[in-house]
């Protein structure tokens, strides 16, 4: 009767609170487990492998023989208690509810905690117990007060609060649970905080990356001497903080940009932002100390390049953007000009016909797929009419017109 016990046990474990199964029906029986519940029952042996138990019938009998109260007496007479699990679920599923709505934290993690649809499924994920989760959060929270740093270590930041250097190393729980946290809040404050789902698709970066990015955007520094912002002529008010030799292209890290910042002399000034570092070298060597302030955002900006535009646009600069005219060119101009508020620079339909005309030097047939530039919506049509991906190189002479500053 060892397996019958075990089926009807997680038969009364699996029940709704305060609903006893009125019925049981048994399967896979065993000839001598069968027998044995045709003697217990009354009823007549026969061969068959399931059996179907009326409950209040067996309990009146079991109660009549003496033996037990009910059926679940008689198992947890013979087996140990009888846990409810469908209570034990229910009652930690309300654990889990409360968490998140008794935490006693405000500010960043309070916002998240209150608005992000996944935030439940992340903190079981991560948390395993409403336990574990408990102290997650208040790690979590103890990180965020921290918040933003001023280029920071990120390994410096997680041993000074929670003494452990590689505590918020990249997929350690309380890293998951800040950046969720910071880049909800980021969402809050405006959209153009984060990367669009259309740059990624077509930009995809690593989780590394995109990591790296929102630690930066918090002044907190994660390999900050990875991918330089490479720039030219950039003018700031104080000449000793201006390292570089006006006329040559220089590189400053993100530990550079973050720790001690250059005073940008760029107020009501343009700026241009180039995609490709070679457009900044040809400004350089045939423009040189003529060349208006420039800025290469090679590809996809990085952490470095992101912290420099946004602190370039926060000093007043009026930003003008140029890169390839093919998809990922166009979806990494739409996210620059879109979260810098950056003018397109010669990157309009009409611009696109007359690179085509003008050269045939770096271009390539365009992908099937298209994206939709922001600035104008006769772009995407015109280059799938041409079926020709243009490098931003190609029309290099006519962005140097545009640079030439002859003051």
């Amino acid at each position: 009767m060892a397996s019958v016990r075990k089926q009807l046990r997680r038969r009364f474990e699996h029940a709704k609170p305060g609903v006893p199964p009125l019925s049981i029906r048994l399967d896979k029986l065993t000839s001598a487990a069968h027998t044995a519940l045709c003697q217990l029952t009354g009823r007549r042996s026969r061969m068959a492998r399931s059996m179907t138990l009326d409950i209040i019938e067996l309990d009146e009998q079991l109660r009549r023989a003496g033996l037990a109260d009910s059926l679940r007496d008689a198992l947890e007479q013979l087996d140990g208690p009888i846990i409810a699990q469908a209570r034990l679920r229910q009652a930690l599923q309300e654990q889990w509810s409360e968490l998140a709505a008794s935490t006693p934290m405000e500010g960043v993690l309070r916002i998240w905690l209150d608005g992000a649809p996944d935030v439940l499924s992340r903190l079981k994920r991560l948390g395993r117990t409403p336990e574990g989760a408990a102290q997650l959060l208040s790690a979590a929270d103890a990180i965020l007060h921290h918040l933003p740093a001023q280029g920071q270590p990120r390994s410096q930041l997680a041993a000074s609060v929670m003494g452990d250097a590689h505590a918020l190393d990249a997929g350690r729980p309380v890293a998951s649970l800040v950046l969720a946290a910071w880049r909800h809040s980021e969402r809050s404050r405006s959209a153009d905080a984060v990367e669009d789902a259309e740059t990624e698709l077509i930009n995809p970066a690593t989780t590394e990356e995109r990591q790296r990015d929102v630690w930066a955007r918090a002044g907190v520094l994660v390999n900050e001497l990875a991918r330089p912002a490479l720039l030219l002529n950039l003018p700031v008010a104080d000449p000793a903080q201006a390292f570089w030799i006006r006329g040559e292209p220089a590189y400053l890290s993100l530990r550079q940009l973050l720790r001690t910042p250059p005073t940008w002399a760029v107020a009501g000034k343009s700026v241009f932002v180039c995609e490709n570092p070679n457009v900044l070298a040809i400004a350089a060597d045939d423009l040189g100390t003529h060349c208006a302030p420039l800025v290469c955002t090679d590809g996809m900006p990085a952490a470095a390049q992101r912290t420099l535009l946004y602190q370039l646009q926060k000093a007043g600069a009026c930003l003008h953007y140029h890169g390839d005219f093919d998809w990922p060119g166009i979806g990494i101009a739409n996210f620059v000009i879109r979260t810098w508020q950056a003018t397109p620079w010669r990157l309009s339909a009409s611009d696109y016909e007359a690179a085509t005309r003008a050269s045939f030097h770096s271009r390539h047939n365009l992908e099937e797929m298209s994206v939709t530039a922001t600035w104008d919506s006769r772009l995407a049509p015109t280059m799938q009419q041409h079926g020709i991906a243009i490098a931003e190189e190609t029309v290099v002479a006519t962005l140097l017109a545009d640079l030439c500053d002859e003051q």
